[in-house]
């Protein structure tokens, strides 16, 4: 068997932790700690994060979109697939290295998605980015986390915070919908999206996306 080689480490903005990327011949990994994040063989549940979300605003001719968290590109190639070519979206990542790392060693996974004319790619806390706006986005796409609470750093537990989705309801127009990726279920979670006035659907995905893999969760959260 192939053995994991470590290529790079970042270190998380306002957090202790550190990202690790690994690489085992063609297979990459991001860890943190003894937490797989990411691989990019396992890409079914991100994907689904755009294509549910995508669904919900089908009519909306020229989509705007906000992606929290870069990661391996797969919630952004999906989006790119299915949101049409007026669509605008916004991809904020927080640690410069990832954004550098899909420009690097990953540039074959991510083929020339970061080049495409309509995303734009900024180096910054999503949280920033939706708390700036009011009625800027057809869709805000939230993968940050194993799930919503901040594990990769304590300051994303706002963006899960009553307050937090209150920010991410002014930052949507309406119609628009927020769409959170999670490792698993999380009943507190869902009532809190409830509690802010959000109309709410909770989705079970295959991290394999064909029918295999981990059970994962999108909640799919529209403002009326």
């Amino acid at each position: 068997m192939i053995p994991w080689e470590k290529i790079d480490t970042a270190k998380i903005p306002g957090s202790d932790e550190e990202l690790r990327l690994m690489r085992r011949g063609k297979e990459f990994s991001i860890k943190l700690g003894t937490n797989e994040l990411m691989n990019n063989r396992l890409s079914g549940s991100e994907a689904a994060l755009a294509t549910l979300a995508a669904k919900q605003i089908e009519k909306v001719a020229k989509p705007a979109v906000l992606i929290g968290g870069l990661g391996m590109g797969f919630t952004l190639r999906a989006a790119l697939t299915v949101l049409g070519p007026k669509a605008k979206i916004v991809v904020s990542e927080l640690v410069p290295a990832v954004v550098a790392w899909a420009r690097g060693p990953m540039a074959e996974v991510f083929g020339d998605s970061l080049d495409d004319a309509r995303v734009k790619i900024r180096e910054i806390d999503v949280g920033e980015v939706i708390r700036a706006k009011s009625s800027a986005f057809d869709a805000i796409l939230l993968d940050v986390d194993n799930g919503p609470e901040g594990l990769t750093r304590k300051g994303n537990d706002a963006l899960y915070s009553a307050s937090g989705l209150q920010a991410a309801k002014t930052a949507l127009r309406p119609g628009g919908v927020l769409a959170v990726w999670s490792s698993g279920p999380n009943d507190a979670f869902t009532k809190r999206l409830r509690r802010a006035g959000f109309d709410v659907n909770e989705v079970a995905v295959r991290a394999t996306g064909r029918g295999g893999g981990a059970r994962h969760v999108i909640w799919l959260a529209k403002k009326a």
